[in-house]
């Protein structure tokens, strides 16, 4: 019979991986609780290079991501996960103040499955649409 805890461990490494790369100390906070409340596991990065790096290592299910990073922006780790086979299939959802129609066009042409404006959104929104992507 299955340890108790293997058991706990095995469902929650089948949990989908959220990768959040967001600067954001606060912000972060709150989403992972959001999103660890929904079964889900999750990573961050706090600026685009680590973002990059996370995305390539982790190859998580599912990426929310600030345009507004130091380093390497937002709109440059779309870029380079666009450009790369191994990891362009994983859905990105951009979640930024920046929400002029010429940002989220861009944003959008570069690959992200979706674009939330961080003021318009609760972070449990934030958590309906990424089940709403994952189809769970």
């Amino acid at each position: 019979m299955a340890d108790q805890n293997q058991v706990a461990s095995e469902i929650a490494s089948s949990a989908p991986l959220i990768l959040v790369v967001e600067d954001d100390k606060f912000l972060r906070d709150l989403l992972a609780y959001k999103i660890e409340e929904r079964g889900y596991r999750m990573e961050v990065a706090v600026d685009g290079e680590e973002g990059i790096k996370q995305i390539k290592t982790l190859k998580p299910d599912l990426v929310l991501l600030d345009l507004i990073l130091p380093g390497i922006d937002g709109f440059g780790v779309l870029g380079q996960v666009h450009d790369d086979p191994q990891i362009s299939q994983i859905p990105v959802i951009i979640l930024s103040n920046l929400g002029q129609q010429e940002e989220i066009e861009k944003g959008l042409s570069l690959g992200a499955e979706d674009y939330m404006i961080k003021a318009h959104f609760t972070p449990q929104e934030v958590v309906d649409r990424i089940k709403k992507i994952l189809g769970r």
